[in-house]
């Protein structure tokens, strides 16, 4: 038996060993963790389990047989993180450049059968130069076994993927498939096709960085949701998140111990609209001074910055936040917001998470470059995403409501719950400077001043239309209130609201339109 239980602790030895000394420091040169380093800053310490230690690929294919290494490029197992089960995979550049292959991904699907089985997030640490090209074909095959359980996991475990590293070809997929993304900035990278491809079919000349670089993707593609400045960061952030999610679609998000001290008035909420309407003002402000403090995990904070999605808590518990920003485009709809918006709302419904919405939008945002690139069917994405959401959802009009975005965002007629406004909103078609130039046309052409007379006509529509009292005189909004009651309001509602049920109609699925 000591012979043997000698043999095991050498093999575990070499698997430990991953690619080789010299290997590992090239790693750290890149201010890279390695595969397990990365794994025991995640979970909980002592926690980790491996499952697939001593796997091979089986290819003799281009001298394969004379580079065999244990685990195959992936580290993968269970473990805890905060006393909650979870499942990893980590992959390890040091061994063949932590290339997918046949064995490699079995090990993957392997630890994504047991998280879907077993009611828990799967979370992958990536970083992998792509398909094992001398595995040809095998390897393309083993790509979409992991892609097909992505999509079955979807909506029923939480998916967080991390870009450690290369993520290039087929391998993008993925995590695009995955519900949270998370990219190190300066040494990961993402894309379908390479710079060197890039240059030969377009003759653009580009770098990765440039190309798929975290700050790409964070700002113009919108394709992460969080980049952070190392992995350290970027791994605590992944905790962080964890914290707002719950393990799976049948259980409810985590809550923290809340005690009330009676005092839930934010006075500081009065003061934060500006007596212009047409001032902007920072929805942050309003956010802070609602939620819990120092609660606010923000997602794509820099992409389509004109609105905020984010997680929070409210007395303890775990919400989803959507807000217009009218610091940004005035907090208009467009294209690239409503997608980030819906995506976001379709997370949160399909865990539980109850919605809280701030509105302040003028509507959607005009010219030929969102109509020919599809706002009407971007735009409804948002629309389906509310509609569809069963979970409980409150917003809260804080200024503008103008036209079809008043609908979109969370109105009582789109299934809102609770419809709340602040004495400041304007809940309108439109504008009332636009909507008295259409409405009094006539009139104004004929007044001896048309300039003064438009302005006369405004104010008349102002008092007629742009408040929010004849919303509330038919039951749209549920109550005025003043801005400093909207956090004990949100969390009086909020409670009344927590066992809510509403089913939908029974359907193999909707026809989102994509």
């Amino acid at each position: 038996m000591k012979k043997n239980l000698q043999n095991l602790q050498d093999k575990k030895s070499k698997a430990f060993k991953s690619g080789g000394d010299k290997r590992l420091a090239k790693q750290h040169a890149q201010g890279k963790l390695s595969a397990r380093e990365r794994l025991d800053v995640l979970l909980d310490e002592g926690s980790f389990e491996e499952i697939g230690m001593f796997v091979t690929h089986r290819s003799t294919n281009f001298g394969l047989e004379n580079q065999k290494y244990l685990g195959d490029g992936v580290v993968t197992g269970y473990g805890k993180i905060n006393g909650r089960l979870v499942y990893v995979f980590s992959q390890d550049f040091t061994v063949l450049g932590g290339s997918l292959a046949e064995a490699h991904a079995e090990k993957i699907c392997r630890v994504m059968d047991l998280a879907m089985q077993n009611g828990a997030p799967i979370i992958g640490l990536n970083d992998s130069g792509g398909a094992r090209i001398q595995e040809g074909v095998v390897s393309l095959g083993a790509y979409a076994e992991i892609f097909y359980r992505n999509t079955r996991a979807s909506g029923v475990i939480p998916q967080i993927s991390s870009i450690m590293g290369p993520c290039a070809g087929g391998a993008v997929y993925s995590p695009a498939l995955t519900d949270f993304i998370f990219m190190v900035e300066g040494t990961s990278y993402m894309f379908v096709t390479g710079p060197n491809v890039v240059k030969t079919v377009t003759h653009e000349e580009v770098s990765s960085e440039e190309l798929g670089g975290a700050s790409a993707h964070g700002t113009k593609s919108g394709v992460i949701h969080f980049s952070r400045k190392n992995e350290i960061d970027t791994i605590k952030d992944i905790k962080k998140l964890l914290s707002y999610l719950p393990q799976n679609c049948e259980e409810q998000p985590p809550f923290l111990k809340y005690e009330h001290n009676g005092d839930e008035i934010r006075l500081d909420l009065n003061r934060v609209i500006p007596e212009n309407p047409n001032q902007p003002y920072d929805m942050h402000d309003v956010i802070i001074g609602v939620i819990d403090e120092d609660s606010f995990l923000e997602v794509q904070k820099n992409y389509a910055e004109n609105i905020i999605v984010g997680f929070a808590r409210l007395a303890g518990k775990s919400i989803g936040i959507v807000a217009n920003q009218p610091s940004v485009l005035a907090g208009v709809l467009d294209i690239q917001s409503s997608k980030k918006a819906a995506r976001f709302v379709r997370f949160c419904d399909c865990f539980n998470i109850p919605l809280l919405v701030f509105e302040d939008v003028p509507g959607f945002l005009p010219g030929t470059d969102q109509e020919w690139n599809g706002i009407i069917s971007n735009g409804a994405k948002l629309l389906y995403a509310f509609s569809e959401a069963t979970v409980p959802r409150i917003t809260v009009i804080t200024r503008k409501a103008y036209g079809g975005a008043y609908d979109v965002m969370n109105s009582k007629h789109i299934g809102a719950d609770m419809n709340y406004a602040w004495p400041s909103a304007e809940i309108a078609v439109m504008g009332a400077k636009g909507a008295a130039e259409i409405i009094f046309r006539n009139e104004i052409k004929a007044a001896d001043n048309p300039q003064e007379k438009l302005k006369e006509k405004e104010v008349e529509y102002a008092e007629m239309f742009a408040n929010p009292y004849n919303a509330a005189a038919r039951g749209y909004v549920d109550e005025v209130i003043i801005p400093s009651e909207t956090r004990r309001k949100l969390i009086t509602a909020f409670e009344m609201l927590k066992n809510k049920v509403e089913s939908l109609p029974k359907k193999k699925h909707g026809n989102l339109p994509l």
